[in-house]
């Protein structure tokens, strides 16, 4: 009882232990996943950041080659205009020159430098589109870049606060690595003194069994010798029990034939007197019963029960003559001593 007791405090103390270590290897669990989270968030941030650098270039490459093609294009239509006003101004100065009088060159003059101003104004006009268009992609881009730059500062403080994070549960690792570790070695002592201590209390165990077992050989022998004893006098006893029984059964039927003769004797007599008393030469008798009859207050049977009764318990220091025993009594008397001999 000592030992399954305290195999069974050991027991809970090892499933208390079990229940810890699945509560760290829990721990652990949800720290890998934080791992393996942590480690697809950082690439996603990385391709994040890989796809908004490619998008930068793209932008600024995109700026630069339509700022450049803007100046081109405005530098060419610059010297494509300046080009026209030259030949324009030199075809009219030729034509004015050979043509016309002073008043009408002038006025050639004034038209052909309204048609080239108007085409100058539509060349203007164009650009004008061109750059405001260039300028609102250069927002969208700009608006673009300030969302990624946004995202990414958003993402570099989860990264941090993920951080902060790994560095509290590595600490609690470390510290639940080393209570188990601690444990573990309690276990482990423990379980050692408690292998010790069931070791030498089994030693005294085998000896106190040595010697319970040749107190045992001991018993058996003597009982052996007893159960001997015993059937050496079963079988002495047989001829006496043999005897009491041949005894019984001889005093049961003396007491059968005994009964029917006094039954028979009693009724007899009884008849007898009745004849007399109807004569006129005696009394006439009490009623009695030759039947067995409960509510009968003289009945035969009744001097049959008073012959089994005993009246000798109530004479004290004085001898009974077996002689003078009713066969009832007789037959008590074997039953008291087949009883006493058993």
């Amino acid at each position: 009882d000592c030992y399954a007791q305290q195999i069974k405090e050991l027991e809970e103390k090892f499933q208390k232990k079990v229940g810890e270590i699945g509560q760290i290897q829990l721990e652990l669990k949800l720290i890998k996943e934080f791992h393996r989270e942590k480690a697809a968030m950082e690439k996603e941030l990385e391709d994040l950041k890989e796809s908004m650098e490619i998008s930068n270039r793209r932008h600024q490459e995109v700026v630069v080659r339509l700022e450049r093609r803007f100046l081109e294009e405005k530098k060419r239509l610059e010297d494509d205009v300046e080009k026209k006003q030259i030949m324009m101004a030199e075809t009219a100065q030729r034509e004015a020159v050979l043509q016309l009088n002073s008043t009408g060159r002038e006025v050639f003059k004034n038209v052909r430098l309204h048609g080239a101003f108007a085409y100058q104004l539509k060349e203007i006009m164009e650009l004008q589109k061109i750059k405001q268009k260039l300028e609102e992609d250069k927002t969208l881009l700009l608006q673009e870049k300030e969302t990624n730059e946004g995202l990414i500062r958003k993402k570099v403080l989860q990264i941090n606060r993920q951080k902060a994070q790994i560095g509290d549960l590595q600490r609690k690792v470390e510290k639940l690595e080393m209570a188990l570790c601690r444990m573990t070695r309690e276990s482990v002592r423990e379980s050692q003194k408690t292998q010790h201590q069931a070791l030498i209390e089994n030693q005294a165990s085998m000896v106190e069994i040595k010697k319970l077992q040749q107190l045992l050989e001991m018993k058996d022998r003597e009982m052996n010798r007893v159960k001997k004893l015993a059937r050496n006098i079963l079988n002495e006893r047989t001829e006496v029990e043999r005897f009491f029984l041949d005894a019984l059964e001889h005093v049961k039927q003396e007491i059968i034939s005994s009964r029917k003769h006094y039954k028979k004797k009693a009724q007899t007599a009884y008849y007898r007197k009745m004849m007399e008393a109807c004569a006129g030469k005696e009394e006439f008798p009490k009623i009695k019963t030759f039947k067995s009859n409960i509510n009968s207050t003289n009945s035969v049977y009744r001097d049959l029960e008073e012959a089994g009764k005993c009246y000798w318990e109530k004479i004290q220091f004085e001898k009974v003559d077996i002689s003078e025993l009713t066969w009832e009594q007789k037959e008590r008397v074997l039953r008291l001593l087949f009883a006493k001999m058993n």
